[in-house]
């Protein structure tokens, strides 16, 4: 019987000792666990985005005038041609023969030139005669008003056959035109990039200029033809810095520099870009016309600030709960675009509002500037889930990219 009051006793004790620690868990305040980052000091550049081609900066089509079989073709892909060389040649036979028929037009107007000028001169001798028998009155005044009249009519026939000779000679000079244009020759010094005709076929100029050839004038330089959105164009300015890599070459940076940005807009799908143009250096004949270039463009950098993940920035505690910071100390506007911002800097367990101006930014950090914070300050980016691990300490944790452009 004693035992068993003995167990009972136990037992009440140990019920009693779990409902009082139950008790003081669940009256104990709740630990928050804080995910930071470090506030660190160095470089920023701000950069934007874009796709676009690799083009020569200048490539000419070159077609024919005129139509015909083709007859012989001198250069091939990747032929190095210079100024007003045949590269290609239409059959001229049929050239030649208007070329002679217009030789042959020039030649009878030539002629007929010849015969009204012995008409005329027979009639001004004619007109001489009458003219002094009509002083001896031997000849009627209307016999020598025919005479005069005759003379001019001869005048004239001289006239419209010498015409007759310069319509023949122009003929002779489009005939000739035509039979050079058989010709196809090289309008600049480069290199064929594409050719898309062969020996025997046929080409038709006669609603539109076919495409025979296509001639980059140099590989050696090349341009990139890079589309900006219309949120990213306003800080794209001629003689900004870039870099933008190619698919041949995932590893590799190449440096190229903005010449131009085109005010013309392109719209696709209701999204709106512009054509931004990059001289890129190709001495060493690596690009090709045509690839693919991811670009950064470079807009705006910093040598050395104080430098905080872009989520601190956005970062706000629970408000109306045991620890929750006092309101947002209110920071002066900072010079270019700088504007006033706060951080929160964690202090013992709790953070604490610090403010700051906040200057250029990327897609994962900002610049700021401030009195209060210094290098190796812990900024506060969330509240760690409850029950996870303890946050680590890698400046590199998830969530420090907010993607914000403010201040780039």
């Amino acid at each position: 019987m004693g035992r068993r009051r003995l167990r009972i006793g136990v037992a009440l004790g140990a019920a009693a000792l779990a409902a009082i620690a139950a008790w003081t868990m669940r009256s104990a305040p709740e630990r928050r666990e804080w995910v930071t980052a470090p506030v660190e000091r160095g470089p920023l550049v701000a950069t934007v985005a874009a796709t676009g081609t690799v083009n020569p900066v200048k490539s000419v089509i070159v077609g024919t005038y005129v139509s015909g079989p083709v007859a012989e073709i001198d250069v091939d892909y990747n032929s190095k041609v210079r100024r007003g060389q045949r590269i290609a040649k239409i059959d001229p036979r049929n050239f030649v023969g208007k070329v002679e028929q217009a030789r042959a037009s020039l030649a009878d107007a030539q002629a007929q030139v010849r015969k009204a000028e012995a008409e005329l001169a027979l009639r001004r001798s004619q007109l001489g005669r009458q003219e002094k028998l009509a002083t001896s009155r031997v000849l009627s005044v209307e016999e020598l008003d025919v005479a005069r009249s005759a003379a001019k009519q001869a005048e004239a026939q001289v006239a419209l056959a010498q015409a007759e000779v310069e319509k023949a000679r122009a003929s002779l000079k489009d005939a000739e035109v035509n039979l050079g244009y058989t010709d196809i020759v090289s309008p600049v010094d480069g290199i064929v990039v594409s050719r898309n005709v062969d020996v025997g076929q046929t080409v038709a100029a006669t609603f539109q200029t076919p495409t025979l050839f296509v001639i980059a004038e140099s590989l050696e330089r090349m341009q990139v033809n890079a589309f900006v959105s219309e949120a990213d164009i306003g800080r794209v300015r001629e003689g900004q810095e870039a870099t933008f890599t190619v698919d041949a070459f995932p590893g590799r940076a190449i440096p190229a520099v903005v010449r131009q940005v085109r005010n013309a807009p392109t719209t696709v799908q209701n999204v709106v870009t512009y054509d931004v143009v990059l001289d890129v250096d190709n001495r060493d004949g690596t690009l090709k016309p045509g690839m693919t270039a991811n670009v950064r463009i470079v807009t705006d950098r910093v040598a050395d600030s104080l430098l905080v993940p872009t989520a601190a920035l956005r970062f706000r505690p629970p408000s109306g709960e045991d620890g929750a910071p006092s309101p947002t100390p209110q920071a002066s506007p900072g010079a270019g675009g700088s504007r006033p911002g706060r951080v929160w800097r964690l202090e013992g367990e709790q953070p604490v509002a610090v403010a700051v101006v906040v200057g250029l930014s990327d897609e994962t950090t900002t610049a700021i500037e401030s009195d209060a914070i210094a290098a190796g300050d812990r900024v506060v980016l969330r509240l760690a889930p409850q029950g996870s691990a303890p946050p680590s300490s890698n400046p590199m944790l998830p969530g420090m990219g907010g993607g914000s452009r403010r201040g780039r």
